[in-house]
């Protein structure tokens, strides 16, 4: 494997890992603001996470320049 395989790879887990931490906490603190309990909670919380996990990817792709899906591939 090459350094530049490597290097990627590392990019690629190192960006899910920061959005899976930046979208948990926002989430987290919209819903504990809300003050939404039982299972409206779990489901707005599970909305407003994949909403901020995808867009936190978004926006690392396009300053970046890396890509983490290959939705934008032909």
């Amino acid at each position: 494997m090459e350094f530049a395989d490597i290097k990627k790879w590392v990019i690629f887990f190192l960006g899910i890992l920061v959005a899976i931490i930046i979208a948990d906490a926002l989430s987290n603190l919209l819903i504990n603001y809300s003050g939404l309990t039982g299972w409206v909670n779990f489901v707005v919380s599970f909305v407003i996470y994949a909403v901020f996990f995808f867009a936190i990817l978004y926006v690392l792709e396009k300053t970046m320049g890396i890509e983490f899906f290959g939705f934008e591939r032909e």
